[in-house]
């Protein structure tokens, strides 16, 4: 009976999932639902044994969309470990992806050149997921999601889980910033990175002076173009694109530490008077020159602020996985 149950579900199991997944996970759930109901049970639970297999024939079949994690400033693969954990506890069989693309020292490479690099890793698994794919992109990371999202015209992105990300820009004296620029501070940090060869390097690409925003407009060769503070010819298009996604879930707190100001993981900023602004007073949600409006107008806008997490722990934090992420994995 036992064997008959375990290819019973296998055959289901593989026949329901459009996705590729890994032959030991699809083993390990398939042996767990069969475990669970042909294991001895005392007279009178075979009602319960039934429900329990119902339900795990239905997940089996439904499947959960394969996850993409895109790391982000000094990071590899390694760093997320616990997430993928948690993944696999709460929906067990999901395929995750994590790339040991632009790694470590690697990840100082421009964005548009690590854009391109995780498009062509990422788009296959894509292409194999009929039901589309969730994104959750940490820190430097959740930007190369974006730019992934606008330029690619027929991305199937349900969740776009930005976890911790410079989304409105970064502007602060942190130990990021003194390890890579020890002669600099961050109010004189523009004379390096608004120039053609700061521009080369991926903090520079996002880093956002308020008290220079002519220079910043004009010389960033990404953030600006992503939000369209510097014309950009393509922006409609890329709203277009933008907008294919599901869900936006923002992820923050005021103890992060790094991002500065930490609301701009909500696309919140600094004025020229360093107060910051919230994501619906800015410019680029009253306009929608990106589609943040139309995401709200929808109900499709979800921020889950969080006290007491520092920067490096966001992806390893259960609470905040627990709180912020995992109900937007189905």
């Amino acid at each position: 009976m036992r064997e008959q149950l375990y290819v019973f579900v296998t055959f289901v199991y593989r026949k329901g999932n459009t996705a590729k997944a890994n032959n030991n996970i699809v083993t390990g759930f398939v042996g767990h639902c069969v475990q669970q109901f042909s294991s001895p049970r005392k007279s009178g639970a075979t009602r319960l044994l039934w429900s329990l297999f119902g339900a795990c024939l239905v997940a089996a079949v439904i499947g959960y969309k394969p996850v993409v994690i895109v790391h982000g400033l000094f990071d590899s693969s390694g760093a997320f470990v616990e997430l993928l954990r948690f993944i696999n506890q709460s929906h067990p069989g999901t395929n995750v992806s994590v790339f040991d693309l632009f790694d470590r020292s690697s990840s100082l490479q421009p964005l548009w050149k690590q854009v391109e690099g995780f498009k062509a890793a990422i788009y296959p698994i894509m292409q194999n997921a009929a039901n589309g794919v969730h994104f959750i992109c940490y820190s430097q990371g959740g930007l190369i999601c974006r730019g992934i999202l606008s330029t690619l015209p027929d991305h199937n992105v349900h969740s776009f889980i930005s976890l911790s990300s410079p989304q409105a820009g970064q502007y602060g004296d942190t130990n990021y910033l003194k390890y890579l620029f020890p002669q600099f501070m961050k109010f004189n940090l523009f004379h390096f990175c608004y120039t053609s060869v700061g521009q080369r390097i991926s903090i520079c690409n996002f880093w956002k002076d308020p008290h220079h925003m002519d220079m910043y407009v004009n010389s960033s060769d990404y953030l600006a173009l992503l939000n369209s503070e510097r014309t950009n010819p393509n922006s409609t298009v890329w709203k277009k694109n933008f907008l294919r996604i599901k869900k936006l879930v923002l992820i923050g707190g005021p103890d992060d530490g790094v991002i500065t100001p930490w609301q701009s993981s909500q696309f919140g900023f600094y004025d020229d008077n360093e107060t910051v602004v919230e994501i619906k007073d800015q410019d680029l949600y009253l306009r929608d020159v990106f589609g943040l409006k139309t995401l709200n107008a929808r109900g499709d806008l979800f921020l889950c602020s969080m006290a007491g997490v520092e920067h490096i722990n966001w992806h390893s934090n259960y609470t905040v996985f627990n709180t912020c992420i995992e109900k937007w994995l189905v």
